[in-house]
């Protein structure tokens, strides 16, 4: 009986280190809300010839809040040929607010000029 508990107390701090070992090499798992690039995942969409005036808007208020104003734009005037999200007023709030950063001039965009509100 005696050398086995010998062997136990050999044992367990070998089995604490390489448990130890163990929790701190496993890989991260991937937190599916901060580790995907949504833009990317709708621009794939996109460009399988699924694009959608949803999947449009999504884009660009992604760009939007991710300050990326040329991408932001491009995709807003996307979704502003839908005419009836050419008069939303956030949609072209936001629009307004990019064209401003681009430093590019608002009194000749076709896009407000359509729905009034240059």
């Amino acid at each position: 009986m005696m050398p086995q508990i010998l062997d136990m107390k050999r044992i367990a701090p070998l089995m604490l280190i390489a448990s130890l070992f163990a929790i701190f090499t496993t890989t991260a798992q991937t937190d599916v809300n901060k580790d995907i690039d949504v833009a990317k995942v709708y621009e794939q969409v996109v460009k399988e010839g699924y694009g959608t005036p949803t999947i449009y808007l999504k884009l660009a208020n992604e760009y939007y809040f991710q300050n990326d104003y040329a991408n932001a734009k491009k995709w807003y005037e996307k979704v502003f040929e839908d005419k009836e999200k050419a008069s939303d007023k956030m949609l072209l709030f936001r629009y307004k607010q990019i064209l401003k950063a681009l430093k590019l001039n608002i009194d000749d965009n076709p896009y407000l000029a359509i729905s009034g509100t240059n």
